[in-house]
């Protein structure tokens, strides 16, 4: 995997390998990156179901402030601690080992700016975890979900969307936090 903007641009990082990890492609990076480009600069990420890291990461080179990075299997998180190091980012970037809804269950770390949720498809774990992030969120935070191509995600009417895309194998999805006390 390699960052492909940013300070960090062109920097390849160690991945492990996992059954069912598919790193967000550069396509699709560069292209997700492009949408959130005004808006990452001082934000806050959190990287759900980090896997590769490839979204946090890409995030804090791009001009977020820090990102949280949240992976439950251990080689993959040995990998994010890995590249965080070759990086020289332990100031900005945290990895936390933990399944992303006990994660979400416990105590706040503080609000997010921009929440990456790319979880393994076979998990279909996108609704329990859209229906935890509330507390987590900026008042004008930013969503991403990556879902399978043939099933896209709903982020409910808490969201309104912003950009969407797909690929041959993932669809790809960035939303708003709508104001609160509007759903329309």
């Amino acid at each position: 995997m390699r960052i492909i903007g940013g300070r960090w641009r062109g920097t390849r990082l160690p991945v492990a390998d996992s059954p069912g990890l598919r790193p967000t492609s550069d396509r699709v990076r560069e292209t997700l990156f492009n949408w959130l480009g005004p808006m990452l600069p001082g934000a806050r990420a959190l990287d759900l179901f980090a896997g590769s890291g490839a979204l946090g990461l890409e995030a804090v080179s791009r001009g977020a402030r820090e990102a949280l990075l949240v992976e439950r299997d251990e080689r993959l998180a040995g990998a994010l601690d890995q590249a965080v190091a070759k990086l020289g980012a332990g100031d900005q970037v945290r990895v936390v080992r933990a399944d992303a809804l006990a994660f979400l269950a416990a105590p706040l770390h503080g609000r997010f700016d921009v929440v990456f949720l790319d979880p393994p498809f076979a998990a279909e774990s996108w609704e329990r975890v859209l229906g935890s992030l509330g507390p987590w969120l900026a008042d004008d935070a930013w969503l991403y979900v990556e879902s399978p191509a043939g099933a896209p995600v709903q982020a409910g009417p808490d969201w309104r969307l912003h950009r969407a895309g797909a690929t041959r194998d993932a669809r790809y999805a960035l939303h708003r936090r709508r104001p609160r006390g509007r759903s329309g």
